[in-house]
């Protein structure tokens, strides 16, 4: 049997990002409906959760730190893409060395995409405590229906 080293068709993969782009690659074939990324876009992911109830999909993100202007939010064709850019705080004239950094900085996008119809023009955002909440409604075609069983004569 002969065996053929796969090469992956981006040339932003380095063999430290690999496995991770493999995974991701492989999740959204696997769950196209699980949150995405293109490779290499992001210098930080905040965390996401998306949920779904039978009225609707609710996406929220930690960005604490954040505006609610620092924020883009759009939907289209079922995909729902939110974005945003942390800044580095700075103090003025005052110099210092940084001993341990653990919080990111930067620019991010998020992009989910939805495994039904989403009433795109009642789509709400609200933004609290550094938790941004979009709530998408989902089209009554995409709502679970009640069927109601009938005795036959």
């Amino acid at each position: 049997m002969t065996l053929i080293r796969f090469k992956p068709d981006t040339a932003e993969l380095s063999p430290a990002t690999a496995p991770s782009e493999l995974l991701r690659d492989f999740m959204n074939l696997q769950f196209p409906f699980f949150p995405t990324e293109k490779a290499g876009t992001n210098a930080w992911a905040p965390a996401l959760d998306v949920h779904e109830d039978k009225d609707a999909y609710t996406v929220t993100l930690e960005v604490a730190g954040l505006k609610k202007d620092d924020f883009t939010i759009s939907f289209q064709d079922g995909s729902l893409s939110i974005g945003g850019e942390r800044k580095e705080e700075k103090p003025a004239n005052v110099e210092r060395a940084t001993l341990l950094r653990e919080r990111t900085f930067g620019r991010f996008t998020r992009t989910v995409s939805l495994p039904a119809e989403v009433k795109a023009d009642t789509i709400s955002a609200t933004y609290k405590d550094g938790v941004l909440t979009v709530i998408l409604p989902k089209a009554e075609e995409a709502k679970p229906k009640q069927i109601e069983v009938k005795i036959a004569d």
